[in-house]
């Protein structure tokens, strides 16, 4: 057999050709080393982020299989032959030792993470910032997801707490406890205060609510959207903390991925799926935040005050007969019983009453005698005045009407106000000089941006107007004039409302905040501070020691005026609120707002007695209780005006109504303020289901319905402007 004669080698450097051999040396490495040697290469060169990135794309990616080395014949070729160098060349010495390699360039990645590890344990700083940098993230994402990524800064408070605690960081944990306890006090004030008495780390170990959190998971429903916008943005910031909070994330939470149609129906309540395993849910924690006692009784009048007006009204009394069978002294008294939970008269701060107000006072007696009876025995619709706004170019954005209902403003994107007369009585100003004193408009120009709220005064004096230019204006009735501009809110105000009493009044802004003003400070005296996004509308209790908020979290809630604290929170909407309502004897809350569906609470326990339907799916802008608070109305964006019976189905509801004919049936389809419907008008509107509780509807010509109003005799006014 014939054999290959034996290679020389050729020292190299002495101009021979080297022979190029046959292979090269090749070593296998399998994908995981390959991921560590990117990994540690990007470390190395200070490429975080993209080391970062590379590492959550390569955990999300399967790792191929390393074939193994075989020397097993197969039929197309002979056994494998492991390739070794050629005589004179000398093999890389870190050829077949990758590790050992990368070690000898840098530290083993593992002792890095120690040391790294041990230096953000040793940084308490760490977990403040940290969590300062997520909370500010979550308070400026979109409203899409901003609820779901709020929920989820709860669990990662108190673990960041524990966490301080637990190292010894006794001073920095009180610190960062005090600082953001206030976020979460409305749905989690009990476990809040059973965390605040732990100071040392023994306290852990005694305290059962902390084991629990430490050795139970929380659970989180959460989309799978905003779980990865969370995750992405703490692998970003790991620098300043993201990689702690990612495994508290680990090691402590559960996210439960939930569809879009089960955040859709859990929207706006609490999701009794989440919380600690085996624990009370958070409508607990809400129940218990709404057991504050609250003083919801009138406001009672100042004793030389009460004297005075039944002085007054016994004269009147002598020269007129009573009416159903009531004297005005008698129905005064009536209106100014005394309630078991009234504030005292001192509560709020209110200038001396002069002439005027007993004026006023006499007339509200006089027409709440001969108001219309709507719930003396059973619910029943009101008479609605329906006022359309022509040629307004789309360019109307607010109405309201004063108390008299005499009077009705108008907010315009042009920025002014508009008021007309309704009764046709010329707007004289003062001045016998003024050259519109025979117009029965005025236009009020003033503010640099839309004007989106406005408020009558309860003496009628006075307009408070709020706008995008981040101001509340006041105006006179009497000049016609702009008297202060109020500033403090550091984004456009949505709504701003008059109190009952006058001198206060409430505006609600897009950044976060509600205040409350008086109109002889330019400044704010209260702000409500702790929405989680826009306030959107406001109102006051009729005793005036309460304000109402509605916001786009889908929530509302209500302050105290007199500490600034809220006092309960009603959830329950699936869309942000527009409007609210609050009875006249100050029992009941009414809300309505994107939703379509208008909530009515239980100002006393917090709690929804019933949610009313019948508005298709279109938004609700205004709401207004009947001064016998027996018959709700709203207005929206499907052309119409809906009569609602509240006290149905609650534990004040009388006898049940005999079912209405012809223009107030159940299903919606009711009588309008444009006359009979024709039978194939009414086929082509489509069929929307109501609740029991619905009474009737009115019908407008294409006319979305910006406002209504009761009058003190309980005649109902509504306003829109025609879209043509």
């Amino acid at each position: 057999m014939a054999q290959n004669p034996p290679q020389t080698s050729v020292p190299p450097g002495n101009g021979a050709a080297q022979p190029r051999p046959a292979s090269r040396p090749q070593q296998q490495y399998s994908q995981a080393d390959l991921n560590r040697i990117v990994m540690e290469y990007l470390n190395k060169k200070g490429f975080h982020k993209t080391e970062a990135m590379f590492r959550l794309e390569s955990s999300n990616s399967p790792t191929p299989a390393v074939p193994a080395v075989s020397t097993a014949t197969t039929p197309m070729a002979g056994p494998t032959e492991i390739l070794r160098p050629r005589d004179g060349m000398l093999p890389r010495p870190d050829a077949d030792r990758p590790r050992e390699y990368i070690q000898s360039l840098q530290p083993p990645r593992q002792i890095r993470e120690d040391e790294e590890r041990a230096k953000i344990e040793n940084d308490p700083e760490v977990y403040y910032r940290a969590y300062s940098t997520l909370r500010s993230w979550v308070y400026s994402s979109l409203d899409l997801y901003k609820p779901e990524l709020f929920r989820v800064l709860y669990p990662l408070f108190v673990h960041c707490y524990l966490e301080l605690v637990s190292k010894g960081f006794v001073a920095q944990a009180k610190t960062f406890f005090d600082k953001f306890l206030s976020d979460h006090l409305a749905l989690h004030g009990v476990e809040i205060s059973q965390l605040a008495g732990i100071s040392l780390p023994g306290h852990i170990r005694e305290n059962k609510l902390a084991q629990a959190y430490r050795s139970k998971e929380y659970r989180i429903s959460v989309s799978k959207t905003s779980m990865y916008l969370l995750l992405h943005f703490l692998l970003e910031n790991e620098a300043v903390g993201g990689s702690v909070l990612i495994g508290i994330i680990n090691q402590y939470l559960k996210p439960v991925i939930s569809t879009r149609t089960e955040r859709v129906v859990r929207e706006g309540e609490a999701d009794p799926n989440e919380g600690l395993t085996g624990f009370v849910a958070n409508t607990t924690e809400i129940d218990k935040f709404n057991e504050q006692s609250v003083l919801l009784g009138k406001l009672p009048l100042e004793p030389e005050i009460e004297k005075e007006v039944q002085a007054e009204l016994k004269v009147k009394d002598e020269n007129t007969e009573p009416v159903n069978g009531k004297t005005l002294v008698e129905e005064f008294e009536e209106l100014n019983a005394p309630d078991k939970d009234s504030p005292s008269a001192d509560s709020i701060p209110l200038p001396m009453k002069d002439a005027s107000d007993i004026k006023r006072m006499i007339l509200a007696v006089e027409d709440s005698r001969l108001k219309v009876k709507l719930g003396a025995i059973q619910a029943s619709a009101p008479s609605v005045c329906m006022y359309t706004f022509h040629n307004t170019n789309a360019n109307l954005t607010s109405l309201e009407f004063n108390s008299d209902s005499n009077l009705v403003a108008g907010g315009f994107q042009d920025s002014y106000v508009k008021l007309w007369s309704l009764d046709g009585r010329p707007l004289r100003a003062l001045s016998k000089k003024d050259p519109h004193n025979n117009s029965d408009s005025r236009k009020l120009v003033g503010h640099s941006g839309p004007v989106y709220g406005m408020s009558f005064s309860p003496d009628n004096r006075y307009l408070i107007s709020a706008s995008e230019d981040k101001t509340a204006r006041l105006w006179s009735l009497d000049t016609y004039s702009a008297l202060v501009s109020y500033k403090g809110h550091n984004q456009p105000i949505w709504d701003v409302k008059f109190s009952p009493m006058g001198h206060y009044f409430a505006t609600a802004s897009h950044d976060q905040t509600a205040r409350l003003w008086a109109t002889d400070h330019i400044y704010p005296l209260r702000i409500f501070a702790g929405h989680i996004n826009d306030v959107d509308c406001v109102d006051f209790h009729p005793n005036s020691n309460y304000v109402f908020t509605g916001l786009s979290d889908k929530t509302c809630r209500m302050w105290d005026v007199q500490t600034g604290n809220a006092v309960r929170i009603f959830m329950g909407h699936t869309g942000p609120v527009n409007c609210l309502a609050v009875s006249p004897d100050g029992r009941w809350l009414a809300s309505a707002g994107e939703d379509s569906v208008v909530n009515v609470w239980d100002v006393g326990s917090g709690r929804k007695l019933k949610s009313m339907r019948g508005h298709g799916k279109s938004s609700i802008y205004s709401l207004a209780f009947s001064k016998d608070g027996s018959v709700l109305v709203s207005g929206g964006a499907d052309n119409t005006v809906r009569v609602w019976d509240v006290k149905r189905n609650t534990q004040d509801a009388g006898p049940l109504p005999e079912a209405f004919s012809g223009d107030a049936s159940r299903d919606g389809m009711g009588g309008g303020a444009d006359g009979a419907k024709k039978p194939t008008e009414k086929a082509n509107r489509k069929e929307i289901i109501a609740t029991p509780d619905h009474m009737t509807a009115y019908f407008t010509k294409k006319i979305p319905v910006y406002k209504v109003h009761f009058s003190r005799r309980n005649l109902c006014l509504a306003g829109g402007a025609l879209n043509p």
